[in-house]
């Protein structure tokens, strides 16, 4: 199966992105891709909390979700939106994200779990807590005859979650991102690659890049990672584009027997200092 990584650079208003997404998923699909993941925050990269209250709405009958569909239906493909913000009943928000069948339906969700919440030397505390709350189940999905598990940016950062896709029976883990340009240049391509290094998945990462209106920088670097941690196709730069790889079940069952890390784990006791 072909695979398409789509990079973006969203602003805050839906209308904007969905016309921005569009020409991109074409050329997603004409390169013959049948499996298309978009970033996080692909409908609405919002200012503040009050700029996402204005623009994401609940779930259900969720116009920007209508449209997507519509795209999914209309080029044939399985549409994995990386991530879009869906208003909760306690004022609060889900970081979801949506796969989109050929069909225009809805074949699997997942909100992010991991929330950056973070005090920083000389830095104003970060708490993504405040806006958006967790999900609290790993995500494993059918497209055709690939399992597809879901995550979300900072959720790289927690191999037990991998760990856990991989067991369930992933064989292609999505990691949509809006990396930080610092964090982005430091630990983006090493934390991909172990992830697929240590589980003997696929690893597509669709990123935002770029300088956004609202004034914040990504990284880009958008990514395709073989099971054996070989990137085989990345994009250089944090300008919108599109990349595409073959993916193969064989492959990963190659790459797990070859190191069966998987199977060979073990529960173990912690005797550790106090």
């Amino acid at each position: 199966m072909k695979i398409a990584a789509i990079q973006m650079r969203s602003g805050p208003e839906p209308e904007a992105n969905l016309a921005a997404l569009e020409p991109l998923l074409a050329e997603a699909v004409a390169a013959g891709a049948h499996y298309v993941l978009t970033p996080e925050v692909t409908v609405a990269f919002a200012e503040n909390r009050e700029g996402l209250a204005r623009v994401a709405g609940p779930y259900e009958g969720n116009p920007q979700l209508a449209v997507l569909a519509d795209l999914a239906k209309r080029h044939g493909v399985f549409l994995h939106i990386g991530s879009m913000a869906v208003a909760l009943e306690d004022r609060r928000f889900a970081n979801r994200s949506v796969l989109l069948g050929p069909d225009g339906q809805v074949q699997g969700l997942y909100d992010k779990i991991h929330l950056f919440d973070a005090d920083i030397a000389g830095l104003n505390a970060y708490r993504e807590s405040d806006t958006y709350k967790g999900g609290d189940a790993a995500v494993v999905v059918p497209v055709d005859d690939i399992k597809l598990g879901m995550a979300i940016c900072y959720d790289v950062r927690f191999p037990p979650l991998f760990n856990a896709l991989a067991n369930g029976g992933a064989q292609l883990i999505a990691v949509p991102a809006a990396f930080t340009v610092p964090t982005g240049e430091a630990h983006w391509e090493v934390l991909l690659r172990a992830r697929a290094i240590e589980t003997g998945s696929y690893v597509i990462a669709a990123a935002q890049g770029g300088v956004h209106p609202n004034g914040r920088a990504t990284y880009g670097h958008s990514m395709i990672i073989d099971p054996w941690g070989k990137i085989v196709a990345m994009l250089d730069h944090d300008a919108p584009g599109v990349i595409t790889a073959e993916i193969s079940a064989e492959a990963v069952a190659d790459a797990r027997q070859r190191v069966p890390a998987l199977a060979n784990a073990r529960d173990f006791a912690k005797a550790l200092p106090r």
